[in-house]
């Protein structure tokens, strides 16, 4: 070592015993950031086989037991119970409607209209504009829908302790 500084022979001893001690201690932090590293590695491998092992199955068990049947008697109700009322609601409407257009309907109508201002002797008032049928039969239709799907969201939300119901009976007798 260059001493450009006069130092003693005691200070230069010193201070090499530093410069070891401060290599060894370098090592040292080297030795336990690697041990470190590997303890961090094999917690994540640990953490993902409990994930694999634990977590996935409980996660998949709860899927299965909660959310297919409640999925399931959700598409139940809207197949048996909102989608036959609206189509038959729908044509109920789309009957009332070619009824209301047929020709011998509206020339029945006609008569009607022209045997009662002979009987009167009057021409017929003019009438003021009223909701027509298809008014009633549009809120009849909105409030069946509305009702339909309400009580598919109260039958999809509610408790129910006896949700899950074996698909065949012999099977729990033959046992």
């Amino acid at each position: 070592m260059s001493t450009s500084l006069s130092l003693s022979k005691k200070r230069l001893k010193e201070l090499d015993k530093l410069k070891a001690e401060a290599q060894q201690l370098l090592a040292h932090q080297q030795d336990v950031l690697a041990h470190a590293s590997s303890v961090a590695q094999e917690a994540g491998k640990q953490a993902q086989h409990l994930t694999r092992e634990q977590l996935y199955p409980r996660v998949r068990e709860g899927y299965t037991n909660y959310v297919v049947p409640a999925a399931a008697k959700a598409e139940d109700v809207v197949n048996h119970t909102i989608v036959p009322v609206l189509g038959s609601a729908l044509g109920t409407v789309l009957s009332v409607a070619d009824v209301a257009n047929d020709k011998r309907v509206k020339a029945a109508v006609s008569r009607l209209k022209d045997t009662t201002s002979k009987v009167t002797g009057k021409a017929p008032l003019p009438k003021k504009r009223k909701s027509g049928i298809g008014t009633y039969i549009g809120i009849a239709v909105g409030v069946a829908a509305l009702a339909g799907v309400a009580y598919a969201v109260w039958q999809t939300f509610r408790t129910d302790d006896e949700l899950w119901v074996a698909d065949d009976p012999d099977a729990t007798t033959e046992s």
